[in-house]
């Protein structure tokens, strides 16, 4: 008898802590799609099914869909959510989806590569980070507002953006020495409700781990 993954034809090429990767996981729970999860060791042997698949930029996450490869997780998602279209991820309305890509594409392009800085830097720069870092938040904390999530009532493509990265928020706070709740309480209590999700729960990995995870790679690094 075929698995559910066999059925729909989906493996999912990833690595355990990336956020990135776990955006498509959530994208995938949300629509109730059985799928392969393979991991890939990224930093050191890259297989060669990845390599195949994503011969360009040779990165996780890639989406396998009956044998055909779909790079970059924020595209993998909105094909997620255009193959597999019952329970929406962007909203119906033009202006809604381009002000839901936008701030998808917000968070693509700051959070990362500012919580990076925080964990890999040290004194002054770390110190810059830290300030970039709750610049951010406050902004999306602003776009949030008094909403339930991203786009209001619903949970849709910006929170299937931003909720990996609560998992890595405890590292972020223990870094740069500030506390997110006391900075953006909107913010902290959406990624609350974002975790009571199972979508979101069963995801992510806990913020301790990650917390471990980044130690080695501090160690590795020399940044202790």
């Amino acid at each position: 008898m075929a698995t559910a993954a066999e059925k729909e034809g989906v493996v999912l090429l990833d690595f355990w802590v990336s956020a990135f990767g776990q955006r498509c996981r959530i994208a995938l729970a949300e629509k109730g799609v059985g799928y392969e999860y393979k991991e890939e060791n990224i930093l050191s042997d890259k297989s060669p099914l990845l390599l195949k698949m994503n011969p360009v930029h040779k990165k996780i996450p890639v989406l396998i869909h009956h044998g055909k490869p779909i790079c970059e997780s924020l595209i993998i998602v909105q094909y997620i959510d255009e193959v597999w279209s019952h329970n929406p991820l962007l909203p119906s309305n033009p202006y809604e989806r381009a002000k839901a890509r936008f701030w998808a594409d917000f968070v693509d392009k700051k959070v990362a590569e500012c919580g990076t800085r925080l964990w890999k830097l040290k004194g002054e720069a770390q110190g810059e980070a830290k300030k970039d870092m709750i610049e951010i938040l406050k902004l999306l904390e602003g776009e949030l507002g008094d909403k339930k999530y991203f786009g209001g009532e619903t949970f849709g493509f910006v929170d299937v953006a931003l909720a990996p990265f609560t998992a890595w928020f405890y590292t972020y706070e223990t870094c740069g020495k500030f506390s997110i709740e006391k900075e953006c309480p909107k913010l902290a209590a959406w990624a609350k409700r974002c975790k009571e999700r199972e979508t979101v729960s069963k995801s992510v990995h806990d913020p301790h781990k990650v917390h471990e995870y980044v130690r080695k790679l501090q160690k590795k690094y020399g940044v202790e």
